[in-house]
């Protein structure tokens, strides 16, 4: 089964709606992947194994291997899964709060406080995941690098948009402040960094403008 298909929606850590993956998949299939979104989420993708995956979704280990072939595998779509998840959580939150181009860039940073608090009490999946995967060659790394590259390049897309100076350089910051926010987020010190990290973007922009 490829890897390439990929889910859509806002829900919880194991929704899988049927416009992504869950169209490529069988009705197995589908629970099978929405107990790993939960489980590996939850607990983490080296202390979850096939056999839990399995139970949970109520099928065997050798649909789980037919549906997917491999626990990498499952894991890099699992990671998919999350992105698109992401992916269409800022970029429609982006929409409707987003007032005018300097403000859409700054409302990334509102998304990523709405989504944290609401979507992610264990911190960032894919943070967590790249501390899992130290193979380069891992499936599930080339999509952590492509989500972080989508994300590079929609901040790009919106500074050019505001118009500013230098755009690269700008969504580069921008994306740092965020990263970083993301990581603070986890460890809860300080409280809401997206907040504070919007203060500084901010002030970046007024020296972009």
């Amino acid at each position: 089964m490829t890897t390439t298909a990929r889910a859509t929606g806002t829900g919880s850590a194991g929704d899988v709606t049927a416009g992504g993956v869950a169209s490529t998949l069988t009705p197995a299939g589908q629970r099978v992947l929405a107990a790993a979104c939960e489980l590996f989420y939850a607990e983490g993708i080296h202390a979850v194994g096939v056999d839990a995956i399995a139970a949970t979704a109520g099928v065997t280990k050798k649909t789980l291997y037919d549906r997917f072939g491999s626990k990498d595998a499952l894991v890099a779509l699992y990671l998919r899964a999350r992105d698109e998840r992401w992916r269409a959580w800022l970029t429609s939150y982006v929409d409707t709060h987003g007032s005018s181009p300097r403000d859409r860039i700054l409302t990334v940073f509102d998304g990523l406080d709405a989504w944290m608090v609401e979507q992610n009490p264990r911190g960032c999946g894919f943070v967590n995941a790249l501390a899992e995967l130290p193979a380069p060659d891992h499936p599930g790394r080339v999509v952590i690098r492509e989500q972080k590259e989508w994300l590079l390049g929609y901040l790009t897309s919106l500074v050019k948009a505001a118009g500013l100076r230098r755009p690269a350089r700008v969504a580069s910051a921008l994306m740092v402040l965020q990263e970083g926010a993301t990581i603070a987020h986890a460890t809860g010190v300080p409280a809401r960094p997206a907040r504070q990290a919007r203060e500084v973007a901010a002030l970046l922009l007024d020296q972009a403008g």
